[in-house]
């Protein structure tokens, strides 16, 4: 392997000294769920709160990140692992430079996101799972992908035809109710306040 001749090089200025200078602990909150389910939108609101509170934030974004990092990948389960691959190792890097991130990614497979829970420090990966119902994320169904994957013109569709593999004991439950999506961000917020992971 290309690794084998390449030695980590450590620096004065680290995650620690960074993480002072920003008066904040690092972490990633992984924002997962099935297409539809308001991951975007909650990261989006959540990051606006954090901003608001003078945190030093950045949010990836599933479909933001494929028109760059990820666009040559697909959508068969082989490019969705590397997919995940790709944004954890990115995680990192945003954790070590002191910057809370939050992503909002469906990452269908539980060994992805265990696999970025393993680069990390403990505390330091917060998994969110939106739990949305399928039938309601069908009925917003935003981008009109539902409505493609149920016709066949969309193959291996989270949900449809593709595997989700919901958290079994993610740090926050986020379970769905019937409300505004400034009101679910609220209660997002709060849920991780009161777990003292903001």
């Amino acid at each position: 392997m290309a690794t084998d001749n390449v030695v980590w090089h450590k620096h004065e200025v680290n995650k620690v000294t960074r993480s002072e200078k920003l008066n904040q602990r690092p972490r990633v909150f992984w924002l997962t769920g099935l297409s539809g389910s308001g991951k975007s939108t909650l990261a989006n609101l959540l990051e606006k709160k954090l901003h608001e509170k003078q945190k030093h934030t950045y949010l990836l974004d599933g479909d933001n990140v494929r028109h760059g990092l990820c666009g040559d990948l697909g959508f068969s389960d082989k490019d969705r692992v590397e997919n995940i691959r790709r944004i954890s190792e990115v995680a990192k890097l945003f954790v070590d430079s002191g910057t809370i991130v939050l992503t909002a990614f469906i990452s269908p497979f539980k060994a992805d996101r265990d696999y970025c829970r393993s680069l990390l420090e403990d505390t330091e990966f917060v998994e969110v799972f939106v739990d949305t119902p399928l039938e309601v994320c069908e009925q917003r169904d935003p981008k009109g992908l539902y409505k493609k994957a149920r016709s066949g013109e969309i193959k291996n569709f989270t949900g449809i035809d593709s595997t989700y593999e919901a958290p079994e004991s993610p740090e926050v439950h986020l379970t769905y109710q019937e409300e505004p999506a400034e009101q679910t961000a609220e209660r997002l917020y709060t849920l991780l306040h009161e777990k003292g992971l903001v």
